[in-house]
């Protein structure tokens, strides 16, 4: 079964874990409402390791696509929120004496996304080594932080490569043309144009 949009077929198994996790957001955020700590942990961590899947799958079996980049880069601003209110909800207690990288985590990557929206106009699905990497590492400081509790060298580890990712993807968003999902990261970005 196919479904082309933009002469890219959609239907793959990447892009159905990425729907996932748009779908289940709503019912994590209500169980964060709700107070429900043990069933917000179990979903919220099924979708941080959701979320390493999708695009390892994508790139091994060659499934990637600009549709997929985009829903994974949505899927991943949903989970990383909700992510974010479990903090908030359940655990500032032990976040709050660090919250000034949080704080400094926050506003690069908000004007990241400034930036996107006022240059393209549309989310950015780039995928930056740096990105990616940092993002498993938050992954694996949500998971440790709902499931054993907070370490702080990891979570100035997580937080600290989300920094270090998101101004460089500031500096990508500056040199791009256009955004796309292989752009490997600023050093690639500019080896490439200083070859043309």
């Amino acid at each position: 079964m196919k479904l082309i949009i933009k002469r890219e077929n959609v239907l793959n198994v990447p892009n159905a874990i990425s729907f996932y996790r748009l779908v289940v957001s709503p019912l994590i955020l209500a169980l964060a409402i709700m107070n429900q700590e043990r069933w917000f942990v179990i979903l919220i961590c099924i979708s941080l390791v959701s979320d390493i899947l999708d695009g390892n799958i994508a790139r091994y079996f060659n499934l990637r696509t600009y549709f997929g980049a985009a829903l994974d880069n949505l899927a991943d601003m949903c989970t990383y929120a909700l992510a974010l209110l479990g903090i908030f909800r359940f655990r500032w207690d032990s976040i709050e004496p660090h919250a000034w990288v949080l704080y400094l985590f926050l506003a690069v990557f908000i004007l990241s996304y400034i930036i996107a929206f006022i240059r393209f106009g549309k989310i950015p699905g780039l995928h930056l080594y740096s990105a990616v990497s940092a993002g498993y590492i938050q992954g694996i400081f949500f998971f440790i932080l709902f499931v054993w509790g907070f370490f702080p060298w990891i979570y100035y580890l997580a937080v600290g490569c989300g920094v270090i990712a998101y101004i460089e993807k500031i500096f990508v968003l500056l040199k791009l043309d256009d955004i796309k999902f292989d752009v490997k990261g600023l050093y690639w970005l500019l080896k490439s144009q200083n070859q043309k």
